[in-house]
């Protein structure tokens, strides 16, 4: 198979239009699950043109060759990991955590002192633990993370996407 210059920049044309289109739809789900329905639409309007117009393309070439179904799927795949990304910057989620951690005052205190809200339930069990509640903006959520092992390596946590908050707390982290 020989790539001639039209074939490399139709391919180049296809990979970019589906990078493109693709990223769009990842964060228009993203939206939409977090009820932002206007701004998904509106996405997904830009989004559809831009496939409507790069499978036109792809479809009216006179080039029948691998390289096009290759560059439209590595299009949608890098499309769908830079979309990912995108949508993380963009959108600062709400996780609520569950940990339940060994009866230590102490770590509590730690969690409290580096700036992170929470709330305590005193489980009943033979191993006398603690339930922490806590919510905390998805950007901090790796420190949060870090910490919590840090202090109590054995602690269990279940991490949540939380849709609303109401009232509460979420701290100053530094």
């Amino acid at each position: 198979m020989v790539i001639t210059m039209s074939l490399f920049l139709l391919c180049i044309k296809i990979f970019l239009a589906r990078l493109i289109d693709v990223s769009l739809g990842t964060i228009r789900t993203v939206f939409t699950i977090k009820d932002k329905h206007l701004i998904a639409s509106l996405i997904g309007l830009i989004e559809v043109v831009v496939w409507f117009l790069v499978v036109q393309v792809a479809l009216n070439s006179t080039e029948n060759n691998f390289f096009i179904a290759f560059s439209y799927s590595i299009g949608f795949a890098i499309g769908t990991y830079i979309g990912g990304i995108i949508s993380n910057k963009l959108i600062n989620n709400k996780l609520g955590l569950q940990v339940v951690i060994n009866n230590n005052k102490q770590i509590i205190n730690k969690i409290r002192k580096a700036g992170y809200a929470l709330s305590i339930i005193n489980l009943v069990s033979e191993d006398n633990k603690y339930m922490l509640y806590i919510q905390v903006d998805s950007k901090k959520y790796q420190k949060l993370i870090k910490l919590i092992k840090s202090l109590d390596k054995n602690a269990f946590i279940v991490v949540n996407d939380t849709k609303v908050v109401y009232n509460g707390y979420f701290g100053i982290v530094k």
